[in-house]
């Protein structure tokens, strides 16, 4: 097995003394879709936002493609990144979030190239051809001109998942990418999900969206108050759990 693109070991989060966070291992191979299954305070999403260090761990680390995220190694003692190495390391880390966080005051075409020219420095020219390509590929080429206001939540995030595209990411994070969408725009969502993963992409889900996790996700991993509870192939989490935690989880929500 070659080595995995995102490997975490004993990642620990505290917030004002509480322990959010108790031991994390998880391992992501190249290609792989692993789906963060769980009730809400488990940890998922703070899990997620440690994995491109926007929260700083508090014990344990994190790599992406060999990379300690936030740290580096000097003389047998971890010190901290500054911002600005940190903000290179997230180039490669795609992150579509809960709320579509796009500039209300750009276009969508505008949204998608930001970063592709301010952080990656692709001309403006080259960032537009490939965001028309992703707007296409996401299925709102026709909006390239449009604001986010004038777009429903569905669309939105579509855009913003262009938009992580754009950077060209080894790894896409996606933290309950259609919690805050009406159900009759969640299936818009979960398509465009559907079709990166056929393609390849490595894609780290926090979701309870059921039918996308047994469909799609090639590991299925459940987390409860800070901890992985039980981790294996969808079939066997959802289908055949072996902790009586798991179980009920799955009980209340299906």
């Amino acid at each position: 097995m070659t080595e995995p693109l995102l490997r975490a070991v004993n990642v620990r989060k505290h917030f004002a003394g509480t322990e959010v966070l108790r031991g994390i291992d998880l391992s992501v191979h190249k290609g792989q879709v692993v789906c963060l299954l769980g009730p809400s305070g488990a940890g998922k999403s703070t899990f997620l936002r440690c994995v491109n260090h926007l929260e700083t761990i508090d014990g344990g680390q994190v790599w992406v493609d060999g990379e300690p995220i936030g740290f580096r190694l000097h003389k047998g003692k971890l010190h901290e990144l500054r911002e600005r190495e940190v903000a290179r390391q997230r180039r490669d880390i795609g992150m579509v979030f809960q709320r579509f966080n796009l500039f209300a005051h750009r276009t969508v075409l505008q949204n998608v190239t930001e970063g592709p020219v301010r952080v990656r420095g692709l001309s403006p020219a080259e960032a537009r051809r490939t965001a028309l390509e992703l707007l296409d590929r996401v299925g709102l080429a026709h909006r390239a001109d449009a604001y986010p206001d004038q777009l429903s939540g569905g669309q939105q995030q579509r855009v913003a998942i262009a938009r992580a595209l754009a950077m060209k990411p080894k790894l896409m994070l996606f933290d309950e990418p259609t919690s805050a969408l009406d159900p009759e725009l969640v299936g818009e969502v979960l398509e465009v999900m559907t079709s990166l993963a056929s393609e390849g992409m490595t894609m780290v889900v926090v979701t309870h969206e059921m039918g996308f996790a047994r469909e799609v996700a090639d590991e299925v991993v459940f987390m409860a108050d800070g901890a992985v509870v039980e981790t294996g192939p969808p079939a066997q989490v959802l289908g055949a759990p072996e902790h009586e935690r798991t179980r009920q989880f799955l009980a209340r929500i299906l």
